[in-house]
């Protein structure tokens, strides 16, 4: 357990183990009252008789102790509690670091209830183990330790009955982690599926209503509820038995002491003192030795929570070297691409349908070139690929000569700016969000670069302009007006390499004007890769490539693949039909009369 803890804890290791010497110390004068309880004790037994002095003396001491106990486990919590958060902050950081050197889309498919999971939930209740379980463990455990060796030197045989109980308590607890630990699996499995529901019964609310799906979508979600649930209770059902065991017997270790020890000094054996002193000493490790246990109970949750964010980032980083870019101009190449999505098997192994078969394609610097073809034909698969979404399963990608995996993911996206279907916005400003398109950009430039994505108008009826918030997610902007911010980032970034994904997808017909008149003069001189199902605006491409099943099946202009591809064609007469497509209400009564 330790030894998956130690890469994080760094530094911070001195507070884990102030905090236990603190602890230490601290059940140790929790311990000292007993001692002098039973100086109280003794002499009542003999018949002395005790001076006032004597027994406020013994009384003052045991509050003092009392007081050591209190400051010294306070100070040990203090302390404990600085080294926990800060190992916590430097997983969080060492996850963050790891998922980002993962492919980003193998992140989308972890799913945001699962990623949420691991850095909160999981994270935090590690801190039980960094901030009580080790160090309070190590104290509860070494003070009743000397104490038990003190019986020993009291009387060995005493001493022995005192230890009768910890044989039948450990047996309780060692059978109610087995039982649990069995069970844990799939207790977190249904943990994991009932956050993702529950997110997905969330973001999905507004479809569920609009097409009266409430029953199904919330039967599903009372299901995983439920399971979750079923899965608990019977993890706790299995643990519960032994659970009362041990919780029950540990902490008396007079059990055997009184009774036993009892008829020891009857039949002369040993003292009476003896055995008070033993006795003291019995009640005073109980609760320690307890709390010790109930924390070793949890070593199993947190080694399987420590196993899981370790999984969460165990899969092959993605390909990339610490270069920059280095390619002699911007010509993008694809050279015999091969990808599939991988999935992972029954048995361990990654495998997937393969979606490009072999995909070589050139883009020269400064030209337009256009995938299209049907949904799932491998167009936007093939955009993501450009910009390292996913590393390639064969082939070859290279910009400017120079391979995407032979430079940093930092300086190929210095290189390219994408513009997808789906944009996400934070939750700023608007300004703040350009502002992600080149950090150092001026107030100006920003406006400028809004101004030039057409978002003037819109931005006029806000409140506060492009001042104004986003919202979550940018909920507070149309699709449209979430897409034109979007473009503004890329205007605003400059890069020589343009990717656009759909970047109208969301516009109206009054918009799509401004905005094609807004693309066609950000992408002038750079080299642009286009996917669009609207093939009206990519008809002035320089090259358009229409993609079937993950092949290049014709590449060519707009006016030639009318005439050498049927597909081309096809697609072409469909997209005109589809932008025809109107709603007519045909009105009965108006045809009688």
């Amino acid at each position: 357990m330790l030894k998956s803890i130690s890469p994080y804890v760094g530094k911070y290791k001195r507070y884990i183990v102030a905090a236990a010497a603190c602890m230490l110390l601290g059940i140790a004068a929790n311990i000292c009252p007993y001692i002098f309880l039973y100086q109280m004790v003794c002499p009542i037994v003999r018949g002395q008789d005790l001076s006032l002095r004597f027994m406020l003396l013994r009384v003052l001491w045991i509050l003092c102790c009392e007081l050591a106990h209190a400051l010294l486990y306070t100070q040990g919590l203090k302390f404990s509690h600085v080294g926990a958060y800060n190992i916590l902050k430097n997983i969080r950081v060492s996850l963050q670091q790891k998922l980002e050197r993962q492919p980003l889309g193998n992140l989308k498919e972890l799913g945001t209830g699962q990623i949420k999971r691991v850095f909160t939930d999981d994270i935090d209740q590690i801190e039980l183990l960094l901030a009580h379980a080790i160090p309070e463990g190590i104290a509860n455990i070494a003070v009743p330790l000397m104490v038990l060796v003190a019986c020993f030197f009291a009387d060995w045989r005493l001493a022995l009955l005192t230890l009768a109980v910890l044989p039948i308590g450990m047996f309780a607890m060692s059978m109610m982690m087995r039982c649990g630990y069995a069970k844990m699996g799939a207790y977190y499995d249904s943990a994991k599926k009932m956050n993702n529901t529950i997110v997905e019964y969330v973001n999905g609310m507004e479809v569920v209503k609009v097409f009266n799906k409430d029953g199904d979508s919330y039967r599903r979600f009372g299901d995983v509820v439920k399971a979750y649930r079923d899965f608990t209770l019977d993890w706790y059902k299995a643990c519960w038995p032994w659970m009362a065991v041990y919780s029950s017997v540990i902490p008396c270790f007079a059990l055997f002491t009184l009774p036993f020890g009892s008829l020891l000094v009857l039949g002369g054996v040993v003292t009476l003192e003896r055995l008070i002193l033993v006795l003291t000493m019995s009640f005073a490790i109980g609760p320690s030795i307890l709390k010790a246990l109930t924390f070793a109970g949890k070593i199993p949750q947190l080694d399987y929570k420590i196993a899981e964010l370790e999984k969460l980032v165990q899969d092959v980083p993605l390909k990339q070297s610490q270069r920059g870019f280095e390619g002699k101009n911007h010509d993008i190449e694809f050279e015999d691409v091969r990808f599939s999505y991988k999935k992972a098997g029954a048995d361990g192994r990654e495998s997937g349908k393969e979606v490009l078969h072999g995909v070589s394609l050139s883009l020269r610097q400064g030209t337009v070139t256009a995938l299209v073809g049907e949904s799932g034909s491998g167009k936007s698969t093939l955009a993501k690929l450009l910009v390292h979404y996913y590393d390639l399963d064969g082939g070859h990608i290279r910009v400017g000569g120079q391979d995407i995996t032979d430079m940093s993911l930092e300086a190929l996206n210095q290189q390219i700016s994408y513009v997808a279907q789906e944009q996400f916005l934070f939750n700023t400003t608007l300004y703040e969000n350009i502002l992600i398109g080149r950090p150092d950009a001026t107030r100006e430039q920003v406006l400028d670069a809004a101004s030039r994505a057409q978002c003037d108008e819109f931005l006029a009826r806000l409140p506060d302009g492009i001042d104004s918030r986003a919202g979550d997610s940018g909920k507070l902007l149309s699709g449209g007006e979430r897409q034109r911010i979007s473009l503004a980032r890329a205007i605003l970034k400059n890069s020589p390499v343009i990717v656009l994904d759909e970047a109208t997808a969301f516009m109206d017909p009054e918009n799509e004007e401004k905005m094609n008149a807004a693309i066609s003069e950000i992408v002038k001189d750079k080299t642009v890769l286009v996917i669009a199902h609207r093939l009206s605006s990519v008809k002035d491409a320089d090259t358009i490539c229409v993609l079937k099943d993950g092949n290049i099946i014709a590449a060519d202009s707009h006016e030639k693949l009318l005439l050498s591809c049927k597909e081309y064609k096809s697609l072409w007469e469909n997209s005109n039909l589809s932008g025809k497509w109107k709603i007519t209400v045909h009105d009965e009564s108006q045809e009688e009369l």
